[in-house]
């Protein structure tokens, strides 16, 4: 079985997030969506509830399974039996940290391979803190995330 983990905060999963997902799962037989606690950024989210998230915006896709973690991506990997990373770019300034972070990863596991996959166009500039400031002023993320998650965001 090929298996990838797709790693991130996701704080809040978008519809860029979901455009990796669906073109992963074209690729591999399991995508396993790992949202990370990362205490170093301060997520508007608490990490249960952007489990429930990702949960919700990922039930249409029968290939993936949604899991929280803490720790090192490579141990996750190991845990979950997978050796592949998947990591969306959406712009050189993403290219630069990612590649970075690949070598990191490659260091500590030598047979872990991470695959770069860049959003549809019409995504590429979505992120997650793109759709965290409009939603601290109350504006419309309806076409920046999945619909079924919008709900939550609004509460």
């Amino acid at each position: 079985m090929k298996r990838a983990i797709y790693p991130g905060t996701f704080d809040p999963i978008t519809l860029g997030h979901t455009d990796i997902i669906k073109r992963a799962c074209k690729i591999f037989d399991e995508i396993i969506v790992a949202v990370a606690i990362n205490r170093e950024k301060k997520p508007m989210f608490d990490f249960e509830k952007r489990i429930e998230l990702v949960k919700k915006a990922t039930k249409e896709f029968k290939k993936v399974k949604v899991v929280g973690f803490e720790g090192l991506l490579v141990d996750l990997s190991d845990k979950l039996e997978a050796n592949t990373i998947i990591r969306g770019l959406r712009a050189v300034s993403d290219f630069e940290y990612e590649l970075q972070m690949g070598y990191a990863n490659a260091s500590l596991k030598k047979d872990l391979d991470t695959i770069y996959l860049m959003p549809s166009l019409n995504y590429a500039f979505i992120s997650s803190s793109i759709v965290r400031a409009i939603l601290t002023h109350d504006g419309d993320v309806g076409h920046l995330v999945p619909s079924a998650i919008l709900n939550d965001l609004k509460a």
